[in-house]
């Protein structure tokens, strides 16, 4: 644990990958790829937050790319994921438009709820991506309701289900492990530990030091996993997806990582030192990180390079739609708010 928890913190030095072989070249290019969009976005997203174009809150997800882009690569078609408020590189990672999702952001009707719902209020069906949730900890029962319809269903698809570790002391959270071990409903509980519940140290917030233990007296397997390494995430994700496939019931991960920004926009994070985030950023991030096992693997400078300007004009073109975007019409304060009698006749 003690090693897992410093190589999360920046505490240890950058060491090659445990879940090295979980990712081909290619496919750590891919995972490159998708971290750097989602980072780019993220530090877009909170310049526009500055000049007034995003309004209500906004939480960045910079930091923890490597955790949401190593799971995804364990799931496929039909899977769902659903997670908490800092939702924005899930959304990216489920194959969402960065336009859709930026518009969305900035109130505008080419957003996915139609500029109505913004950051925390987003969703696609059709890309398995049930929701950003407010409510601390609320997408945990939730989440074992997805994996529940599938257990009903017979299939075999699986519901990742993120929340912080601020949440994980939620009473809910306790419940929905209670209910996912007694049917052994196929969800994958991934506790993304930050470090930080909202301001908040964790060693002054809850007694608990290993979440993946947890599920314990309802006997979740559960694996505490390096959150810097997307390689190390991908191979317990691995492992946690095919035991849910089995039939086994649910499996617990506690993905130990780290946020470079406050909470939220609003907060200005000073209850740690600018030293501890630089420490972090330098020796442990994890996009430095895939970027080097990349060089490490036969990968060249122009690869990584041109992943980096083919980012830049994504995100460039999805700030622009954003703004270029209109606002949505006063008329559309009366829909998406009923059920037509008709529409519920029908089902």
């Amino acid at each position: 644990m003690q090693e897992a928890e410093a190589a999360a913190t920046g505490g240890a030095k950058r060491r090659p990958a445990k879940g090295a072989a979980s990712m081909t070249r290619e496919e750590l290019l891919d995972a490159f790829r998708m971290m750097v969009l989602i980072r780019r976005f993220e530090e877009r997203a909170g310049q526009l937050y500055g000049m007034g174009l995003i309004g209500g809150f906004c939480h960045l997800y910079i930091g923890q790319e490597a955790v949401v882009v190593g799971m995804q690569a364990c799931i496929g078609p039909g899977d769902q994921v659903i997670t908490s408020y800092r939702d924005h590189g899930h959304m990216l990672v489920c194959g969402m438009d960065p336009k859709g999702v930026m518009a969305e952001l900035t109130g505008r009707i080419g957003g996915y709820s139609k500029g109505k719902g913004g950051s925390m209020h987003m969703f696609s069906a059709e890309k398995g991506f049930f929701g950003g949730h407010g409510i601390v900890g609320a997408q945990v029962s939730l989440g074992t309701g997805l994996a529940f319809s599938n257990w009903y269903r017979g299939n075999d698809r699986v519901s990742l289900t993120y929340y912080g570790e601020g949440a994980a002391n939620q009473g809910q959270v306790y419940e929905s492990y209670n209910m996912a071990a007694l049917w052994k409903l196929p969800v994958v509980y991934i506790i993304e530990n930050n470090r930080y519940s909202m301001g908040t140290a964790q060693h002054r917030a809850t007694a608990a030091r290993d979440f993946s233990k947890a599920g314990s007296p309802w006997n979740l397997p559960g694996e505490q996993v390096d959150g810097m390494d997307v390689m190390a995430v991908k191979a317990a994700g691995q492992k946690a997806v095919a035991h849910c496939r089995a039939g086994k019931g649910p499996y617990l991960l506690e993905v130990l990582t780290y946020r470079y920004r406050g909470h939220s926009m609003s907060d200005p994070a000073k209850y740690r030192t600018r030293e501890e985030v630089q420490d972090v950023r330098e020796r442990n991030d994890c996009i430095e990180h895939a970027r080097a096992a990349l060089l490490g693997m036969g990968a060249t400078e122009d690869q990584i390079k041109a992943i980096e300007a083919e980012v830049r004009e994504i995100v460039q073109a999805a700030a622009q739609f954003s703004q270029d975007s209109p606002e949505p019409p006063e008329s559309e304060l009366w829909t998406d708010v009923l059920v037509e009698p008709a529409a519920a006749g029908a089902r």
